[in-house]
């Protein structure tokens, strides 16, 4: 199978233009899960219009003016520093949103006509298409190109997939993260190190990316023995960069505070932190025991059910990177207090999680897959449509 860049190693002949070859190569491969990702992505949108609408709301504004989206902007338009006093001791400050977006978001509004708001929108487009990419990359070199585009369509339709055409970094994180795990499979250790050394710039979670990296670079040292000097120094570097850009902002985040715990007090401040699931178990505890059965249930079923995705992963012989990665994905949502809500789309950039569905979709007959698909992809246009113009994510 091609990959998307020469081999590591190779000498001169193996150049830009090859590499570029290489690169269009790759693109054609892909174009079909690109135009099936852009189509389900635009029905979400059009329903979300046409429920705005009927409701009296925008959805521009739903899109890329409400919740994150304007702390994201406010940040790019005026830097960091803005903290917000609430009633009851909880004190909401930016530092608590990685500067990647907000910076992109400030490019791009400098560059050309655009507010904050609009470029976070449009980043999130261009970041949602190249993750969509190194996401079918990743479902074709493991299980095949049908698997490939059929892991495309299902991350499209997630529940929540309308945060991916909304002015947060979930589509950024998820780019820079496949994209990462990409250049892991297929040995590209600095390329990894540099995409997940952004990714640590994007989100917190960041740091299941560089678990990735360091698990990609054990798993190589494992199998295939004692590498070339030169192989090794590159999986060195990868392994060192990777953590760099999450480490970068903690620590300036703690200069800034004061404090080398300075990142936690401000999730702290937030209400957010991690205490093993015990807020979380409680909250679905109390809807289980109360008037809210039906919620609680469902909540209960929801996380029974990532955790049985997460099983077949493992049962499937999923590389460990991906494994470890979305692992981690998931122990820190799960486990996180605050903003309960908000799990589903912490969630999302555990994509690996779909790859038994994905390979399913593509061992079925066509008629029946995309029956099934297409399906999915309805309801998660209706719900998100719904979600946005209801509660939505905070």
């Amino acid at each position: 199978m091609t990959d998307l860049v020469s081999p590591a190693g190779t000498g001169a002949g193996a150049g830009p233009p090859r590499a570029a070859l290489r690169a269009r190569g790759a693109l054609r491969r892909a174009l079909p899960a690109l135009l099936v990702y852009a189509g389900v992505r635009a029905l979400g949108i059009v329903v979300l219009a046409v429920w705005a609408h009927g409701t009296g709301k925008s959805a521009h504004r739903l899109l890329s003016a409400r919740w994150d989206s304007v702390w994201y902007s406010r940040i790019a338009e005026d830097g960091y520093g803005y903290t917000l006093h609430l009633p009851g001791g909880k004190v909401h400050s930016d530092l608590a949103f990685f500067p990647l977006l907000p910076w992109l978001e400030r490019g791009l509004s400098t560059v050309f006509p655009l507010s904050a708001g609009d470029a976070g929108l449009v980043v999130s487009a261009v970041s949602s298409l190249l993750a969509a990419w190194a996401v079918f990359l990743i479902g074709e070199r493991l299980y095949g190109r049908r698997a490939g585009v059929a892991l495309v369509a299902l991350w499209a339709a997630l529940p929540v997939g309308v945060v991916q055409s909304m002015g947060y970094s979930e589509s950024l994180f998820t780019a820079l993260a496949a994209w990462s795990l990409y250049a892991v499979l297929t040995g590209r250790w600095v390329w990894a190190g540099c995409f997940a050394a952004l990714a640590g710039l994007t989100r917190p979670v960041g740091a299941a990316v560089v678990l990735a990296v360091w698990l990609g670079v054990l798993v190589a040292l494992r199998r295939g023995g004692r590498p070339e000097p030169r192989e090794l120094s590159r999986m060195i570097l990868g392994a060192v960069l990777a953590p760099l850009g999450w480490l970068a902002y903690f620590v300036w985040v703690g200069m800034r505070t004061g404090s080398p715990t300075g990142y936690l007090d401000v999730q702290g401040g937030w209400g957010n932190g991690f205490d093993g699931g015990l807020a979380f178990g409680s909250f679905v505890a109390q809807r289980l025991f109360g008037p809210a059965f039906a919620a609680g249930l469902g909540l209960l079923v929801g996380v029974g059910l990532v955790l049985w995705l997460y099983a077949a992963c493992v049962r499937q012989r999923q590389p460990l990177p991906l494994l470890g990665y979305a692992g981690a994905v998931l122990l820190l949502a799960l486990t996180a207090k605050g903003y309960f809500g908000s799990k589903p789309r912490l969630m999302m950039p555990a994509f690996p999680l779909l790859l038994p569905l994905a390979v399913a979709a593509a061992r079925a007959r066509p008629v029946r897959a995309v029956l099934t698909v297409s399906t999915v992809v309805l309801v998660s246009a209706v719900y998100g449509a719904f979600w946005l113009n209801g509660s939505g994510p905070p």
